[in-house]
C-alpha cells in the first residue's frame, strides 16, 4: 500500500494528490478535504504540532485502515501553522478497488485524525488568541470505530 503523511505549512494541490494515488487496480478514490471555516470575526486559525510524534500517530492509523479495508494507497496531509478562512487544511484520501472500502476508510481516518493526532489549534479574533478543547461530538464519531 502506498501510504503518504505530510504535515507542512504550504498549499496543496488536491488533484495533484489524487492524481498520485490512481494507479492499476484503483477503483475508488474517497477524500476529503477540510478548510477553515469562515466564521465571523474570525482572522485565523493557529495550528503547532509535535513533529515526529503527529506523523507516527497519523501513520499508526493509516495502518490500522489497511488492516480493516484492502486499501492501495493512503494520503493524509495536515497544514500548520497560521491559516485563514477558507484555507484548505486538511486532506484524507484512501484508494481501493472498490468504493465502499475507500469511503469508509477515509472517513475512519478523518476521524482519529481529527481526535488522535498530536495538533493544538488557536483561535484569534480581534487579535486575541484562544486555545480551542476537543469537541465532545468529535470523540463520539470516532468511538464508533471502536
Amino acid at each position: 500500500m502506498k501510504m503518504t503523511i505530510r504535515i507542512q505549512t504550504e498549499l496543496f494541490d488536491v488533484g495533484r494528490e489524487i492524481e498520485e494515488l490512481s494507479r492499476e487496480g484503483v477503483g475508488a478514490i474517497a477524500s476529503f478535504t477540510g478548510l477553515v471555516r469562515a466564521e465571523a470575526g474570525l482572522e485565523a486559525l493557529i495550528l503547532e504540532h509535535y513533529p515526529g510524534m503527529t506523523e507516527r500517530e497519523i501513520a499508526r492509523h493509516a495502518e490500522e485502515a489497511a488492516r480493516r479495508w484492502p486499501l492501495l494507497g493512503v494520503t493524509v496531509i495536515h497544514r500548520v501553522g497560521e491559516l485563514r478562512p477558507g484555507e484548505p487544511i486538511v486532506l484524507v484520501a484512501a484508494a481501493a478497488a472498490h468504493r465502499g472500502d475507500a469511503f469508509a476508510a477515509c472517513e475512519f481516518l478523518m476521524d482519529q485524525v481529527k481526535t488522535q493526532a498530536t495538533f493544538w489549534k488557536q483561535q484569534r479574533r480581534a487579535g486575541q488568541a484562544v486555545w480551542l478543547d476537543a469537541k465532545p461530538s468529535d470523540n463520539e464519531r470516532a468511538g464508533r470505530w471502536k
